[in-house]
């Protein structure tokens, strides 16, 4: 499996800064074992699309309507990206569930909706700190797991990803340690297995997010469960960004 390093630019860059980044990025040669996906704002899609298109980056989104068409002013729906050629869409990070109530049942509908028009979405799940403090974390987790893939067929969790992000340690320094990232992502793995079977749950890419940054990269994705970064602070600095995906192609 090839490691996933996706870049969630968050509401950051206008236009020239996302031009500048995206070229400074290009300047690398990155390695075909390594899959990268930039997640610029909605206003930027069609920029980055357009700055990547003879590269190996793949474009990605960072939110999606549940609504597939009509009055829903400000929305975006998974039609919109497809003409855009996006390739990938974040969904149920934790700020999402956190400032817009979004629910494992809403996370379940928009991956739906996003595997429909074969747009790969990368599923959030993640604990808090005081969840985390009193020993809930693997039955968040779970809980998470099973509602946001609810009656998701093979073929549709094999075109899926997921990114594990203990809402503790994202935008604030703090990282998990390895064991602890390692740990969850092998519970991840293995209730993907009973829900599917183990041939299945191999195959189905695992990310880590939180703080993870060039100093940290190499250590986190040299584990055996971690396939790959959901990447935000770091992601907005290309010196920062390029560092985590050598250390990908170096893990």
């Amino acid at each position: 499996m090839k490691q996933l390093i996706v870049g969630n630019w968050k509401m950051n860059l206008t236009r020239d800064e996302s031009s500048l980044l995206v070229n400074e990025l290009l300047k690398n040669n990155f390695q075909n074992n390594v899959e990268v996906v930039l997640c610029p704002p909605f206003i930027s899609i069609q920029l980055v699309g357009e700055l990547i298109k003879n590269s190996s980056i793949k474009i990605g989104a960072q939110n999606i309507s549940e609504h597939e068409s009509g009055a829903y002013t400000g929305e975006i729906s998974s039609q919109m990206l497809k003409s855009y050629n996006c390739n990938y869409c974040i969904v149920g990070h934790s700020e999402r569930r956190q400032y817009f109530n979004e629910t494992d049942e809403l996370v379940n509908k928009k991956s739906k909706i996003l595997l429909s028009k074969n747009i790969k979405p990368i599923i959030c799940v993640g604990e808090t700190l005081s969840q985390r403090e009193e020993n809930k974390t693997a039955e968040i987790i779970t809980e998470q797991i099973k509602e946001s893939l609810k009656n998701f067929s093979e073929t549709e969790i094999l075109n899926s990803v997921i990114a594990y992000e203990p809402v503790w340690a994202i935008g604030t320094g703090k990282t998990a340690t390895t064991e602890q990232a390692n740990e969850v992502h092998e519970l991840i793995r293995t209730l993907l297995a009973q829900l599917y079977n183990r041939e299945v749950a191999i195959q189905i890419p695992i990310l880590y997010g939180g703080s993870v940054k060039g100093e940290n990269a190499l250590e986190l994705l040299s584990q055996n469960h971690i396939d790959g970064a959901l990447v935000g602070g770091a992601s907005l600095k290309s010196s920062d960004f390029a560092k985590i995906i050598v250390s990908a192609k170096n893990s």
